[in-house]
């Protein structure tokens, strides 16, 4: 009886607290509307991802509880995904389709009530964002273990969108199936790319062997183990938990820091913020020393490069280069004066 009466009265204290938790919210609301109204009137973008950051990192600062940085950020980002849809409801286009890694990177940015549009390829959530279709696109920009997208930075090549986010999830991959033992199955499905991510697991289990067929999303492959007889797939857990699709083994990936960045693009510029990171696509013309050169003019200046990766897009050598700061800063603005016609800015974001 004295733990009921002890539980009675937490659980009361409980109720007090959500109650003001959402009168706060709602007061919350009534000045994001405000803040909306004006920004529509001035032609202000909704969704600044260097201001959330700033008030992640400035609760985070005073956070003396038991909530550390990561819980107050899975907090307030879906705080702000819900004052976003309030503002101005905005389309999200993301490389899907349904139950992929891009569309769990898509809910944690911008919250389960945001208005979502599954789109089949990369440059196909470029051009619903350019036009207008998706006010943001979602896409991957980078594996840890297979490396750079290429169609992420040719539709960079052929669009004037920038990146006005940059953020990674790590990678986990299940084992899923509907027949009772590993023995019956005679199939599986998944990316090309997430079957090179899962090669011990495949030996230890003695599944090389066994019949593999690359399909053009790991949801696919799901979906494709469902209904076919024999028959398993290589894909996330949200991919299997939303078919429906037992689950056998989870994190079967054979490195357990596999991660992949992905980018958000949109058709405005982030203010600056004091930490930010800036990404170009650099066209350097083809004479001795001249990469040497260009890259001279950042040591000059002081500026960290983060990244370098040459590429070749449409028969051109093109280099996708990350750096430190915003390309409105002074040191970084008499680089791109120097090399107007060498450079394409991808986008200046927020160092994650």
């Amino acid at each position: 009886m004295e733990n009921e009466a002890q539980l009675k009265v937490l659980r009361n204290q409980l109720d007090s607290i959500d109650d003001e938790v959402l009168h706060l919210l709602n007061k919350r609301m009534e000045i994001v509307k405000l803040v909306g109204e004006l920004k529509h009137k001035s032609g202000g973008a909704i969704y600044r991802p260097e201001r959330e950051r700033e008030i992640i990192k400035r609760l985070s600062g005073q956070s003396k509880g038991l909530l550390n940085e990561s819980a107050i950020e899975a907090i307030f980002l879906e705080i702000f995904a819900v004052s976003r849809n309030l503002e101005l409801p905005e389309r999200v286009a993301f490389l899907g389709p349904v139950g992929t890694f891009t569309h769990q990177a898509s809910e944690m940015r911008f919250g389960a009530m945001s208005e979502y549009l599954s789109v089949g390829s990369i440059g196909g959530v470029f051009e619903a964002v350019k036009t207008g279709r998706a006010k943001y696109g979602v896409i991957p920009i980078e594996n840890s273990t297979s490396g750079m997208v290429y169609d992420t930075l040719r539709s960079f090549n052929e669009y004037n969108l920038k990146i006005i986010a940059h953020f990674s999830i790590p990678i986990h991959h299940s084992f899923a199936t509907n027949c009772d033992s590993i023995s019956q199955i005679k199939t599986i499905y998944s990316k090309d790319v997430a079957f090179g991510q899962c090669n011990n697991f495949l030996k230890e289990y003695a599944l090389e062997n066994v019949e593999k067929i690359p399909v053009e999303s790991t949801a696919k492959a799901a979906k494709l183990a469902l209904t076919e007889p024999n028959s398993a797939a290589i894909c996330p857990k949200i991919a299997a938990k939303l078919n429906n699709l037992p689950i056998l083994f989870e994190n079967i990936e054979d490195n357990a820091d596999n991660n992949t960045s992905f980018v958000i693009i949109s058709n405005f510029d982030n203010a600056q913020s004091g930490n930010d990171n800036t990404a170009i696509l650099a066209k350097i013309p083809q004479r001795s020393g001249s990469l040497v050169e260009f890259l001279e003019d950042f040591k000059v200046e002081n500026i960290n490069l983060e990244k370098i990766e040459s590429h070749i897009i449409k028969g051109e050598l093109a280099f996708y280069i990350a750096f430190n700061g915003h390309f409105k800063d002074e040191n970084i603005q008499k680089i791109i004066s120097k090399h107007s016609n060498e450079i394409k800015i991808l986008g200046s974001y927020v160092k994650e």
